[in-house]
């Protein structure tokens, strides 16, 4: 069993950054992908952003550019790396993890992955 533990959302003026950690607590192999979803009220769950150790993809348009994922596989945590953040990025943020074919990730959805963290809030004022 795989668990998920979100950590560092919060309040952001807009044009800030903000970290989101994710720690991994269970046994993965080395093809586990792990991502960033993020969810609006009353809207779908959202890709943001995939990787693992062969790759990553960045999903949403919306944060191209303003967006950055990595992995420390040493303390087996996930990271998102905000910039230039804007009020429309508000959401509920959910790291994410499972085995999603590669070609699935370009489109991936909340059913292609296997493992749901509680969700971390990120509130971007203007």
């Amino acid at each position: 069993q795989v668990h998920l533990v979100e950590s560092g959302g919060g309040s952001v003026q807009a044009v800030g950054s903000l970290r989101l950690s994710c720690a991994v607590y269970g046994y993965t192999s080395s093809s586990f992908c792990m991502g960033w979803f993020r969810q609006a009220p009353g809207k779908e769950r959202e890709g943001v952003a995939l990787n693992n150790s062969y790759g990553s993809t960045i999903n949403a348009d919306s944060v191209k550019g303003r967006v950055y994922i990595s992995q420390d596989n040493n303390k087996n945590t996930l990271y998102l790396q905000r910039n230039s953040m804007k009020p429309g990025d508000t959401d509920m943020y959910y790291c994410t993890g499972g085995y999603p074919p590669y070609s699935r990730w370009a489109k991936v959805t909340p059913a292609d992955m296997h493992y749901w963290g509680q969700g971390t809030q990120v509130t971007v004022s203007s």
